[in-house]
């Protein structure tokens, strides 16, 4: 039997045109230190680059509203 387990790690999008950078979450189904920088889908399903020097869940005006309630 294998156990799936998914943590929740913080991302960063870019800044496009009048759309400020958002931190996002993703949900991650393997060590984040391996995706450290990549670009991964977000739980709204952006584009973000993955930190791990972030932890989620993220406080503050910059993280994305669909985001602050899926993850």
């Amino acid at each position: 039997m294998t156990v799936d387990t998914a943590i929740h790690v913080a991302a960063r999008s870019r800044a496009h045109g009048p759309t400020a950078a958002l931190w996002h979450v993703v949900e991650m189904r393997r060590p984040a230190a391996e995706v450290d920088g990549a670009c991964e889908l977000t739980a709204c399903g952006a584009l973000a680059r993955v930190s791990t020097e972030q932890t989620w869940p993220m406080t503050g005006t910059d993280v994305c509203p669909s985001c602050r309630t899926l993850g």
